[in-house]
């Protein structure tokens, strides 16, 4: 995860939730009350989101020392200690709702990924993300899908090219559509073709597309499609599937499956903070 861009965000994360200051605790506590605070999970999971500890509560003071008990992408059980936090008490409790906040949603998205590396069961198939994140988290959601054992998809519109329907359509075929890309585009930029049917995959691979997506098809479609792809062409499997069908897509010959339930529909992992 890029540190710094991190740290900026969760700047304004603070800033969002204390705004002139905590008017619950500055009030009670004495900036010279010193405790320790312990992080504890309260759910099985994957752990996400631990260095964020630190960062969060050393924008709020700098005499802060964590400790943390689990890495990134370990598994936890109720009652686990994950971390603790010596400061003054009227900081710990200032950020905690963020740290919380960031912590809970992290590491539910990297459970959640593990689930799904696990239910499908194939080492050949890639499990990623897609853009289905929660805006202004992108940066914390894709990283948790990689804690989970899962990779990333592209990160936004600028990084790779997904060839849809509409963009199709107005060029008036795939062909079209990847030639005037290449003409325009630079040699690091991938371009992938969005595909629902045999002769749409057979243009594609016509086209030279760096990637094939089968959107909404089946896994015995998907198994018929590959067929058509050379080796040199990835593959990718999106739409419709989920952890209940996910299965069933196991050896369908693909390179790559991409969920967007790993970030958009996502239970944060219960997790306590304790003084």
């Amino acid at each position: 995860m890029n540190t710094l861009k991190a740290k900026k965000m969760i700047e304004q994360f603070l800033l969002e939730d204390i705004g002139e200051g905590d008017v619950s605790s500055i009030h009670i506590f004495p900036m010279k009350e010193r405790s320790i605070g312990r992080v504890v999970a309260k759910a099985s999971g994957v752990i996400c989101g631990t260095d964020l500890i630190e960062v969060t509560y050393k924008l709020l003071h700098e005499d802060i020392k964590v400790t943390c008990h689990v890495a990134d992408g370990e598994f936890v059980t109720p009652g686990q200690l994950i971390a603790e936090v010596e400061g003054p008490v009227q900081v710990l409790l200032s950020g905690e709702r963020v740290m919380l906040n960031l912590l809970q949603r992290m590491s539910g998205i990297a459970t959640l990924t593990a689930n799904a590396v696990e239910t499908l069961n194939d080492d050949h198939i890639k499990i990623v993300d897609t853009r289905k994140t929660m805006p202004g988290l992108r940066l914390f959601d894709k990283y948790a899908v990689t804690c989970g054992g899962g990779a990333n998809h592209r990160f936004g519109l600028y990084d790779a090219v997904m060839l849809k329907d509409n963009h199709i359509a107005y060029a008036g075929s795939i062909k079209n559509a990847v030639e005037a890309l290449r003409h325009k585009l630079g040699h690091m930029i991938k371009i992938e073709v969005e595909t629902e049917n045999e002769a749409q995959v057979r243009e594609a691979v016509e086209a030279g597309a760096d990637v094939i997506m089968f959107d909404n098809r089946t896994p015995d479609e998907i198994k018929q499609f590959v067929t058509l792809v050379p080796e040199t062409i990835k593959t990718e499997a999106s739409g419709g599937i989920t952890l209940d069908n996910l299965a069933s897509f196991q050896n369908c010959g693909v390179d790559v499956i991409s969920l967007g339930c790993l970030t958009h529909s996502v239970k944060a992992l219960d997790i306590s903070f304790y003084l």
